[in-house]
């Protein structure tokens, strides 16, 4: 299986196992993934686009304004800078999560595999074999 086929497999299965997984190491390494996409990743992209900051990106819907008793109105903006950069967040903890997943359904097939591999042993015989066998072994030993 490759590994795209497998993330497709993990992103649309909805394993309760998977989802509780998702969700420790979601928490667990959220906020390690938002810094090294802020402090890491998105500068180096802003270099590259000209100085660019993601965060600043936004569209103006409704410019800042005062009102007649001077009270400032703040401007009403679509911020789609914060939501690239926090798409990339996502990714990267979705990403880092099925890492882990992948890692974990590896565990679990060699340990069903070597399970597999061990010869079964055979089973107990039940009660009336064993009192027949005894039997069988006393008159052995009478002849």
């Amino acid at each position: 299986m490759s590994f795209l086929q497998e993330f497709k497999e993990f992103a649309m299965k909805g394993n309760v196992i998977d989802l509780a997984v998702g969700v420790v190491i979601g928490g667990a390494f959220g906020k390690i993934v938002s810094s090294l996409v802020s402090d890491i990743i998105m500068p180096p992209i802003g270099l590259i686009t000209g100085g660019l900051n993601f965060t600043d990106l936004k569209l103006a819907l409704r410019p800042e304004t005062v009102d007649a008793a001077g009270k400032a109105i703040p401007a009403v903006t679509l911020n789609y800078g914060n939501f690239i950069q926090s798409s990339v967040d996502f990714l990267l903890v979705a990403f880092s999560i099925f890492i882990v997943v992948q890692g974990m359904n590896k565990l679990r097939r060699l340990k069903k595999a070597e399970v597999e591999a061990q010869p079964a042993l055979p089973a107990e015989p039940p009660e009336d074999v064993k009192l027949l066998s005894e039997i069988r072994d006393l008159l052995k030993q009478r002849v």
